[in-house]
């Protein structure tokens, strides 16, 4: 019978213990670490780091009325954001576990501060995640918080997802955006979807994997989730939710990053060299689960770690 081993603190330091364990409870204590995903969410300030956890939670059935960042007297506090002074300032200043079930998954998610006065409470939890997102506002790209946190991540190997945020506000170029991923934080993407407009004009997101278009109802609030028509490219209802020039510049570019663009790779994802990039908006749950569905497909359950040998 197999035996467990695990270091036990006694009156002069650690001695080393063991139990015999059945094959079935190995068995088990297998299949219960390839189901779980332990992650944190990155960004520079109000990128919509809380917001996106809020949405994340809404869609993984952890809570049922995404709250408000904004902290407004009429509307809760983000779930995560329990101190007095998070609610009141709006953003998160301490690291919180949020756990929650999602097709056959535990999800551990790690809400961390992203504010610089509190990074090192970041940094720390940083060294215990498995993956992270990272959260970029789509109208500003990379800004200098975002970096650092990148930084951390990237001397560790952690795998890391990318969010365009705030598509529903104007936006910058998306080819750009990739670009500068590999220009100013030296990483590979490749385009998981791909926007539809942006600012007021933005529909939906176009999946290159089921070569589908996801098409949004925006929902008030943002507090429940988005109504999604999926349907084909080719669809008369993609044509009539978009102008002609828009239409006619999401064909231009797909087709550009069909033939250009990097492709994916889950071996470079989970090495760290490669992020897969998502489009959308939290705000209003654009691309949220698509972002989840996709993360929790590819990221990597719990690994060994090395740690200093013991005196």
């Amino acid at each position: 019978m197999p035996a467990a081993l695990w270091l036990r603190p006694n009156s002069s330091g650690f001695v080393l213990s063991a139990a015999l364990v059945s094959v079935s409870a190995l068995v088990t204590l297998q299949e219960e670490i390839q189901r779980r995903r332990t992650f944190a969410i990155i960004s520079h300030p109000d990128a919509g780091k809380t917001t996106l956890t809020e949405k994340l939670l809404l869609y993984g059935g952890a809570v049922q009325l995404a709250g408000s960042v904004t902290a407004r007297k009429n509307q809760r506090a983000t779930t995560s954001d329990w101190m007095e002074l998070e609610k009141k300032r709006g953003i998160s200043i301490s690291s919180t576990v949020l756990q929650f079930e999602y097709s056959g998954f535990r999800v551990n998610l790690l809400d961390t501060p992203g504010h610089k006065d509190f990074s090192e409470d970041t940094y720390r939890v940083l060294t215990a995640v498995d993956a992270v997102i990272m959260v970029i506002d789509a109208g500003k790209g990379v800004e200098n918080q975002t970096r650092k946190l990148f930084e951390v991540c990237a001397r560790r190997g952690v795998p890391i997802f990318t969010f365009m945020n705030k598509l529903d506000r104007p936006a910058r170029d998306p080819i750009a955006l990739m670009d500068e991923l590999e220009a100013v934080l030296g990483i590979k993407s490749c385009a998981m979807n791909w926007p539809l407009g942006n600012g007021a004009e933005f529909r939906g997101v176009y999946d290159r994997a089921e070569k589908k278009v996801h098409l949004f109802e925006r929902v008030v609030g943002g507090k429940y989730r988005a109504a999604v028509n999926v349907t084909g490219l080719e669809d008369p209802l993609v044509r009539e939710k978009l102008d002609e020039q828009t239409y006619a510049t999401v064909r231009e570019q797909i087709e550009m990053i069909e033939l250009a663009g990097a492709g994916f790779d889950h071996a470079q994802v989970l090495a760290g060299k490669l992020t897969p990039v998502f489009f959308g908006s939290g705000v209003n749950n654009f691309g949220v689960q698509l972002l989840l569905d996709s993360f929790l497909q590819y990221s990597a359950p719990p690994r060994g770690r090395s740690v200093p040998e013991l005196n």
